[in-house]
């Protein structure tokens, strides 16, 4: 089949409903190669990010109890609502993570970068379906035509996958990855997408496709925590918005919690972790002591980091979660693109709003380019295209075994620095 051939047969399987409400991206007609040597390393990515989110949760929990520094608790609650930190603390399981981890990864010159970790990630359903369809016409796909799904039965072996009015962006690629599911299994567990209206027939097991920050627009969310709270319900991701912070990512390059972190995580993963995780600063205006810098920043105070030329201002400041701007490109600023008064706005903003919503400063590694190609529906042609890739493993860690289900790449335009799904992007599965 030629490449033509191919788009056109790609953009002939997608469902009736689509996969995204009102998105569009571009089709190509073959998946995006991984680098030689690089699926090897997402199978030990996938364990050292295990290990990682569980050392988070433990942190915060021993936080809470005075065993390790009352800050960090302090930290990760800030601007939630009273009853979801009471909730966080007293009524879900000590060692209970999110099931389905998707770092998104920024492919660098020099290898690789993890930007952050989404914990309620869109995209499962889309890369699913994609996975089917390019291993349809031979590409022996990562994860294979049926590892995305294989994936989220491996931690939801039947059961409800609730979404919000917020993310219903997301809701047809839920409803196709339900049907798939549903046929796969015929006669054994059942799924279904349900949206977020109140009701009370949950099935046992719930997936929550919401973020908590959005919890009071979720008429169904008493319902939910009434269920975990009398044992009837196990709903994952667990309510625990601790773990939708972006912040944690400063939390592990602190020196005061260099120890936590390399006995819980064992130092050959800490290592391998620092060497992937950019440098992150929690923007954080407490004054230093008069002989104290910030680390590598070599500045005295924030107002000093506000002075930076664009040169020295290799930086994305983003706002940490909690908050609808705390997801794709929303609440992120690329500080090297800013005037002087405009990142100089920008930082103020950001420490001025610290005891609400913590921001943090992130090292810019920019994207390495790739050549790929895409099919132009109104040509009817193969166009070719430079651009940066943000790929998206997806980790699904059942209560047996974790399976990399398959990962997305989304290649954007190389005039773009910030990457994630936009009409102009490429979307393929990684092969």
């Amino acid at each position: 089949m030629s490449p033509l051939e191919a788009a056109r047969s790609i953009h002939r399987a997608l469902p009736a409903g689509g996969l995204f409400h009102e998105k569009e991206w571009r089709i190509a007609p073959q998946p995006f190669a991984l680098p030689e040597g690089f699926a090897a390393e997402l199978e030990k990515l996938g364990h050292r990010l295990t290990l990682f989110v569980r050392a988070c949760e433990l942190l915060y929990r021993q936080s809470v109890k005075g065993r390790q520094p009352s800050w960090v608790a302090d930290l990760l609650d800030a601007g939630k609502p009273a009853d979801l930190v009471v909730f966080q603390r007293e009524h879900t399981a000590a060692g209970d993570v999110p099931r389905v981890i998707r770092p998104d990864i920024i492919l660098t010159d020099d290898g690789y970068t993890i930007a952050e970790l989404d914990s309620v990630p869109g995209g499962i359903g889309l890369t699913a379906w994609l996975a089917k369809t390019y291993a349809g016409l031979g590409f022996d796909v990562l994860g294979g035509a049926d590892g995305m799904l294989r994936g989220f039965a491996e931690i939801l072996s039947g059961g409800d996958i609730i979404i919000s009015e917020e993310a219903s962006t997301y809701r047809p690629e839920m409803e196709w990855l339900v049907v798939e599911l549903n046929s796969l299994h015929a006669g054994e567990s059942r799924w279904r997408a349900l949206d977020a209206s109140p009701r009370t027939d949950f099935q046992e097991r719930v997936y929550r496709f919401f973020e908590l920050f959005d919890l009071a627009n979720v008429p169904t969310a008493a319902a939910l925590m009434e269920g975990v709270r009398s044992n009837h319900l196990h709903v994952t991701p667990p309510f625990k918005p601790a773990l939708e912070e972006k912040l944690w990512f400063a939390l592990f390059w602190l020196k005061p919690l260099e120890d936590f972190w390399n006995s819980e995580l064992g130092e050959r993963a800490f290592i391998a972790l620092q060497k992937v995780i950019p440098y992150t600063w929690l923007v954080d205006p407490s004054p230093l002591p008069r002989h104290a810098v910030l680390p590598r920043l070599e500045a005295h105070s924030w107002d000093e980091v506000s002075r930076f030329s664009q040169k020295r201002r290799n930086f994305i400041l983003k706002i940490s979660g909690f908050s609808e701007n705390a997801w794709g490109s929303r609440g992120v600023a690329v500080a090297s693109d800013m005037p002087q008064h405009e990142w100089k706005a920008t930082l103020a903003a950001a420490l001025e709003e610290f005891p609400r919503h913590p921001h943090i400063l992130q090292v810019f590694h920019p994207g390495r380019l790739f050549d790929t190609d895409y099919w132009t529906p109104q040509s009817d042609s193969i166009t070719p295209m430079r651009g940066r890739v943000r790929l998206c493993p997806y980790y699904f860690n059942g209560d047996k075994n974790r399976i990399l289900g398959g990962a997305l790449a989304t290649i954007c335009p190389d005039d773009k620095k910030l990457l994630h799904g936009m009409r102009d992007a490429v979307l393929a599965p990684a092969v």
